[in-house]
């Protein structure tokens, strides 16, 4: 049986979130002293959002890795792909909401709309939806040859006649090598990342359309993802009502973007302080909840 971890201890283990996290502190005062005061609080404001926004995202990450029962080591490999491709999809996706928006200020309500309609799903109780009945991993399924196991770390493995899924394609059946689960999930990581981005973007570009600011925020957080996809695998039994904050945190950045239409700007250190105090608010009812039903 795994052993339980503290909060503290699986903390201590991962160190190197803080790490990041400094270092994003410490940019922003580089920014302060060299740029400007509220170039500094846009930046700030743009990583705090995509950092609690991610936490949804590696939720979604953790529920993929179990369901493939992918092992840790596997784990480190996907992941640092995944950042890696998040990195250069981000940059194009932040270009691409920058040139929209500056084109037709518009795009920013209906990028409004798709937050606060993200939110709400959030409050949708999907924790027993397999990724294997996605509509995207049957996709896979049909044009990819894959195997019927995993294989260490591998992504592709030689078909021997015998490890091609039961209900594969013919493709499988005749593919001289074959992908392996491990290939999928990275699929699937892949795509989870360009879905999250939708939601992402919109919300730091609610903070600021400076391309530098944007990019560099959402850059220092992507960095961090890693060492917080560890510490929610081990703690995510205690953050489970953290998503609902995170809905709040997109409803809101929502009803930000559409306050434009009325010429009502919301200033970005009011956003930051509602950001972490619904995030943290979210965070304390998340561990006393699962506390008390742990109790009963």
């Amino acid at each position: 049986m795994k052993k339980q971890h503290s909060t503290k201890e699986v903390l201590l283990q991962h160190k190197g979130l803080f790490i990041w996290i400094f270092l994003a502190f410490l940019f922003c005062a580089g920014i302060y002293f060299f740029m400007d005061s509220t170039k500094a609080i846009d930046f700030a404001a743009g990583y705090i959002i995509e950092l609690s926004l991610s936490v949804d995202n590696l939720f979604v990450f953790l529920m993929i890795f179990i369901s493939f029962g992918i092992n840790e080591h596997a784990q480190h490999k996907v992941l640092n792909y995944g950042i890696a491709g998040t990195i250069i999809l981000r940059f194009l996706f932040i270009f691409l909401g920058i040139s929209l928006v500056t084109k037709f200020e518009w795009v920013l309500w209906v990028f409004g709309a798709i937050l606060i309609v993200s939110g709400l799903k959030m409050f949708k109780n999907d924790e027993d939806e397999d990724p294997r009945d996605g509509m995207m991993y049957r996709i896979i399924s049909k044009v990819m040859p894959v195997s019927d196991g995993v294989y260490g770390e591998k992504f592709i493995v030689r078909n021997d006649g015998s490890n091609y899924d039961a209900n594969a394609s013919k493709l499988s059946k005749k593919a001289k090598y074959l992908f392996t689960p491990l290939s999928v999930v990275m699929v699937l990581i892949i795509f989870s990342d360009v879905i999250f981005a939708v939601d992402s973007v919109p919300a730091v570009l609610s903070m600021t359309t400076d391309m530098f600011i944007v990019y560099t925020s959402n850059l220092f957080a992507v960095m961090g993802l890693r060492q917080l996809f560890f510490v929610l695998e081990h703690l995510h039994s205690r953050f489970q009502y953290v998503k609902y904050g995170v809905g709040i945190i997109l409803v809101f950045t929502g009803i930000k973007m559409l306050l434009g239409i009325f010429d009502i700007h919301v200033h970005n250190l009011i956003s930051i302080a509602i950001i972490v105090a619904l995030l943290a608010g979210s965070i304390v009812f998340s561990i006393i909840k699962t506390k008390t039903e742990a109790a009963e």
